[in-house]
């Protein structure tokens, strides 16, 4: 690709800079040696014609020789054997760019329009969920699941007053489209609930996943029209209207209407930054002074202090192996070598001036923990909380004079208000793998911060309340999972036999244990009700069904 050093030229010379090898330099200094060159041959000329003319062969050659070499070490890396196209695509563009947040490389990973792990499969019927794929979701592990959401937003619409008309159902990340499935099929015995219900509401992103649960929910010979909202279908079920759309802002937010949210292992998906607290000796720069600011020519500092650094993602070196990267031994090596690394910033990013400063439990940490803390910020998390507190409670923007409906957020990550930290992971295949290897073949996650997502929705408007995060298995047990379970396990087994009853018992024992690593444990549930000064506890957090 011999055009690269020219394209990287180009791009620098379009924003006032020259670009080699990620090497920034001024175009007016450059400006500057040209013109400290001219003055030099001036004077040699007045010395000897042949000084001169040896002189400008000697400095062309070198400089000859110095592009020649930025040119072929650019050819290399170009050359290098990346895992993935979407690898390749992201080691040019950090070549272009430097080492990127590490929210920008999981964003591009799961979410690219080429090769993404959710948005652009490279492989033919990929399927990331299930056996066959990379991971099982409690939806996917047993129907009980399913129903209970159904029936806990059931027991939300009673205790809210039975509004009439105007329910929302909103699902963001809705995988197969499995859970919703098992939502809509319990509340239809519920009719003067389902019969409240003006939509349906699905936020995807990818293409496929779309097509799969309209075939699943709508059936796979409805069709599928597109507007300007998104794109719209009928549900098999009492023939509601179903819109999918690639974000919730496209949703319109109505203050008469009810909705009812569900974010079951979305957040943990989102894109997180990472940082670690430095302790910046005096006298080293910090961020430099403003334009503007004629008071000091330095910003160097005369005492040590404590700095937030960013986490970036850059290329390995090449040649580099499992070993020398030490890959954890938690992780498969049955992977290529990953393509990627972090590595810490040189100096203070944009993100890490702002993000560790926006929430006092992030600023505790500089007095609590001092050097080497670190900290993990899904800025994303706040603003999905946000969204769903505003179509809840109302807010400034959108206000709504009687708050109504309800978000149920299932996912995990500490439950004690936890900061998370080196909690990215790659899964493949059902295997911890590194996350930076395999590139858009990965599934990648992070540990959700249910306290800033807490934090976040009381946060974005005054009408609602949170309500725990309690353990998924308080939660379900709290919800009748064991009652529930029991009845099917007993038609199964008169159905298909006691084995297939034996696997509906351990599939919702599964979602319920308590072990080190167990589903009940390490996943938690938190709810988003409207404002009622706590005269009321929903369903499931230790309240009981109010008629």
């Amino acid at each position: 690709m011999k055009s690269a050093v020219p394209r990287a030229l180009l791009r620098g010379a379009r924003c006032g800079r020259l670009q080699l090898n990620n090497r920034f330099v001024s175009t007016t200094h450059v400006s500057h040696v040209h013109r400290s060159s001219l003055r030099t041959t001036s004077k040699l000329t007045s010395i000897s014609p042949r000084l001169v003319q040896q002189h400008n062969q000697s400095r062309n050659l070198s400089t000859t020789a110095r592009l020649r070499n930025e040119a072929v070490s650019e050819e290399d890396d170009y050359k290098r054997k990346w895992s993935t196209p979407l690898a390749k695509q992201l080691a040019a563009a950090i070549q272009l760019t430097g080492p990127v947040p590490l929210a920008s490389y999981m964003r591009m990973c799961l979410t690219a329009d080429i090769g993404g792990y959710y948005t652009g499969a490279i492989e033919k019927d990929r399927d990331q969920f299930g056996l066959k794929g990379d991971f099982v979701t409690s939806p996917e592990i047993s129907q009980v699941f399913g129903e209970l959401i159904g029936i806990w937003f059931v027991t939300e619409w009673l205790a809210q007053g039975k509004q009439s008309r105007g329910v929302e159902l909103i699902e963001v990340g809705p995988g197969r489209g499995t859970l919703m499935d098992d939502v809509l099929r319990t509340i239809q015995n519920f009719p003067s609930m389902a019969n409240s219900i003006d939509a349906i509401y699905m936020v995807e992103a990818s293409p496929e996943l779309r097509v799969a649960q309209k075939n699943l929910l709508c059936g796979e010979d409805a069709p599928m029209s597109e507007s300007k909202v998104g794109y719209h279908s009928v549900c098999k079920y009492g023939g509601l209207p179903i819109v999918w759309t690639e974000t919730i802002k496209s949703i319109p937010i109505v203050s008469e209407k009810m909705p009812f949210i569900v974010a079951h292992e979305f957040f943990d998906a989102l894109p997180i930054h990472a940082f670690e607290l430095v302790s910046v000796p005096a006298s080293q720069s910090t961020s430099p002074p403003a334009e503007t600011d004629k008071s000091s020519p330095s910003s160097k500092t005369s005492t040590s202090t404590l700095q937030w650094r960013e986490m970036l993602v850059s290329p390995t070196p090449r040649g580099s192996t499992h070993e020398s990267l030490k890959t954890p031994a938690s992780q498969s090596r049955d992977t290529p070598v990953p393509d990627f690394q972090l590595t810490l910033a040189p100096s203070s990013t944009r993100h890490a001036l702002y993000l560790p400063e926006s929430s006092p439990r992030y600023r505790a940490l500089k007095s609590s923990v001092g050097a080497g803390a670190l900290l993990e910020v899904c800025p994303d998390a706040s603003l999905y909380a946000s969204d769903f507190s505003a179509r809840i409670g109302g807010s400034p923007q959108h206000p709504k004079s009687k708050p109504s409906g309800a978000a149920l957020i299932l996912d995990y990550g500490p439950g004690d208000g936890t900061i998370p930290t080196n909690s990215l992971r790659g899964i493949r295949r059902h295997k911890r793998v590194s996350p930076f290897a395999e590139p858009g073949l990965t599934d990648l996650s992070a540990d959700v911060d249910f306290a800033a997502i807490a934090e976040a929705a009381m946060r974005a408007s005054e009408g609602v309340e949170v309500h725990g995060p309690v353990a998924q298995g308080d939660f379900l047990e709290l919800m009748g999972i064991r009652e529930r379970a029991s009845v099917l396990a007993k038609k199964a087994a008169e159905k298909d036999g006691e084995e297939a009853g034996k696997n509906v018992d351990k599939a919702w024992k599964r979602l319920v244990d308590r072990g080190p690593n167990g589903m009940g444990k390490i996943y938690q549930a938190m709810a988003i009700l409207p404002e009622n000064e706590g005269r009321r506890r929903p369903v499931g957090f230790g309240g009981d069904v109010v008629v």
